[in-house]
């Protein structure tokens, strides 16, 4: 057999429960607008910086090791932008000086924004290393430039949306990847990457707004 509640009292009135005085204290109530606005204005991707509308991780391994993103920069010429540049370093520095005396592991980054032809690429990089060392320090570097353009030369024609690192450690040298894919074999000694760093870091860098840039400016 079915039974029914009983209906309601007419004219009762259940009174809500009181809200806690303590739940309802102005601090309370900014902090808790104070979190939601700072939810709002986090940025969509974080742990990453955007730069010509391409993204670089604040981070990266290499060789083990985590880096911290200490720059970025747009290399172009008079009409074409050529690549973006990214520097990641154990540690950020501001000073050209500090980053080319600090041993440890490193990468150079480029973002190729157009196509650009192996040959030309090491022209570059050999023109740049001679207006930033003496003679006896090129003839000190001549038989792993040698290498290094020859591993450029395997490299290939980099196109629009390559990327290209030329990283450094301690224990393998210089090793160029693109795309991920290394590419020769790896170039040893610090002196050498160094030398490669001042190309954009030297005293007659490449480009100053890319020195400006790849040093955080």
């Amino acid at each position: 057999m079915l039974h029914r509640r009983n209906p309601p009292l007419p004219g009762r009135i259940i009174a809500p429960r009181p809200l806690s005085r303590s739940r309802l204290t102005p601090r309370r109530v900014l902090a808790a607008l104070a979190a939601g606005l700072a939810l709002a204005v986090l940025p969509a991707a974080a742990g990453a910086t955007e730069f010509e509308g391409l993204r670089f991780d604040d981070a990266a391994r290499v060789a083990g090791k985590e880096l911290q993103l200490n720059g970025t920069a747009l290399r172009s010429g008079l009409l074409l932008k050529g690549y973006v540049a990214a520097l990641y370093l154990p540690e950020k520095a501001r000073n050209a000086t500090v980053v080319l005396g600090t041993s440890g592991t490193k990468r150079l980054q480029f973002r190729m924004l157009r196509e650009v032809d192996p040959n030309a690429f090491a022209r570059a990089m050999q023109k740049g290393m001679r207006e930033n060392h003496s003679e006896l320090q090129m003839q000190m570097l001549s038989a792993r430039l040698v290498q290094f353009e020859r591993t450029i030369d395997q490299v290939g024609t980099a196109r629009r949306g390559d990327v290209i690192n030329v990283d450094f450690s301690p224990d393998a040298g210089t090793v160029v990847a693109i795309n991920g894919t290394p590419r020769g074999r790896p170039i040893p000694g610090e002196d050498f990457y160094q030398a490669v760093l001042r190309v954009f870091l030297g005293e007659h860098p490449v480009d100053r707004d890319v020195k400006r840039g790849l040093l955080g400016g």
